[in-house]
């Protein structure tokens, strides 16, 4: 399949599809915490730290899967990702002790990388013209959040419905839906001329010893740790410390009686939200720096953030925040995935982004872990959102020395200096 000067292309829509079934699961694992702690008398650190490995290794995994679509094709490594997720989801439904749990969602972790962001952008990423790429890569982020709007609500429905066990096989056979749009997702490999004479391992020393490579991996961080704190605690945290919904107010009349149900309505909010947020970065990345766009949202996700734990938590503060944060959620992964695509070339983005991704997704460990080891140890999530503002503040500041010139013409301005 050649590159195509289209936006909307066959990688295009099916890699959106793939995104989409990927992230409705994964997203919805949050409603998961209270049943199952409840079922078994766990500690919520117990859920807590299967979740957070879970995130640990889908971070570990992405560089992985990204190496094996770059040596033995795109199609293959989204095959083995889907397998791996769905086999985790059946065995983790026949888990009834936290280590049970907690070893089985490495299989989960696997199974998102293998069917994330990491694999996927970098098939839309060759398959897009430069003219179209920041944007393609957007809309398939977006296509991520589309999949948080629907999980959620789906898993809540489910859960009322069947025992938590039942759901996880369901979700199982749904990620085994999207190898029906696996043909469509191959492009042929570039052929730099910087790079087409470097092997991927020369190419992956090269970025770790830059420190633009490393400003970008630190920076990761806090995205990380905030979305997968929030995707995990969130609906627990409202549940437990957001007021009453009152009646006849503007909450109710949207059908939401309950702060459970509220929960599960923020997480689609925040999806709903980053659809636009993601399409409009996707959009600015094209026209403007990418690391200021970074620095931007990461400070303005500090300030959200800040300013909700600093008021008191109420339906009304739940919904205005899970807008506002909706609207940041996911904007700094295709500016990412751009920044380093346009620095490092598209050949080995898979890979490179891979790693990027690694510290977004240690992040993440560290957000769900410390969320349940601080709710166990203190009775509330306030540390671990202070936290949360402290390392937004830091990824503001770290990406602005970022130099956005591509590597091989920074490495040919200096031979000729």
């Amino acid at each position: 399949m050649s590159k195509s000067n289209s936006l909307f292309t066959p990688v295009l829509i099916a890699g959106c599809i793939i995104i989409l079934i990927s992230f409705a699961v994964r997203s919805s694992f949050g409603l998961f915490q209270i049943p199952i702690s409840a079922e078994f008398n766990w500690l919520r650190a117990d859920f807590s730290l299967a979740i957070a490995i879970q995130n640990l290794f889908w971070g570990i995994g992405q560089p992985i899967f990204g190496a094996i679509a770059e040596k033995y094709g795109d199609k293959k490594a989204i095959f083995l990702g889907a397998v791996t997720y769905a086999v985790g989801l059946v065995l983790s439904s026949y888990a009834i002790t936290p280590g049970q749990h907690q070893f089985l969602e490495i299989l989960v972790g696997f199974g998102i990388a293998g069917t994330g962001f990491g694999v996927i952008l970098a098939v839309v990423g060759r398959a897009a013209s430069d003219k179209h790429r920041s944007l393609a890569l957007g809309i398939a982020t977006a296509a991520g959040s589309a999949g948080q709007i629907v999980g959620p609500p789906v898993a809540q429905a489910l859960l009322h419905a069947m025992p938590w066990q039942s759901v996880f096989i369901v979700f199982a056979g749904i990620i085994m839906l999207m190898l029906l749009v696996l043909y469509f997702m191959k492009v042929p490999k570039p052929t730099e001329p910087a790079t087409q004479d470097e092997s991927l391992g020369q190419v992956v020393v090269k970025a770790i010893q830059d420190p633009t490579f490393i400003f970008i991996f630190l920076g990761f961080f806090s995205c990380g740790y905030q979305l997968a704190f929030i995707t995990a605690h969130f609906p627990a945290f409202i549940t437990e410390m957001c007021s009453a919904v009152s009646p006849g107010s503007i909450i109710q009349s949207l059908g939401i009686t309950s702060t459970s149900t509220l929960g599960a309505v923020a997480i689609s909010l925040i999806g709903i939200a980053n659809i636009g947020g993601t399409l409009a970065a996707g959009w600015l990345g094209n026209k403007y720096s990418r690391k200021y766009l970074l620095a931007g949202i990461y400070l303005l996700r500090t300030i959200v953030a800040a300013l909700f734990i600093l008021n008191p938590i109420t339906p009304e503060s739940v919904v205005i925040f899970s807008i506002l944060m909706g609207a940041l959620w996911l904007a700094t992964v295709p500016l990412t995935a751009g920044l380093v695509g346009q620095i490092y070339g598209i050949r080995y983005m898979g890979t490179l982004y891979g790693l990027v991704f690694f510290s977004h997704q240690f992040g993440g460990f560290l957000g769900v872990w410390l969320g349940g080891a601080m709710y166990d140890l203190y009775g509330n999530y306030n540390l671990v959102w202070w936290i949360g503002v402290g390392v937004g503040a830091f990824s503001a500041l770290i990406h602005l020395p970022v130099k956005e010139m591509p590597w091989a013409q920074r490495q040919s301005q200096l031979a000729a200096a």
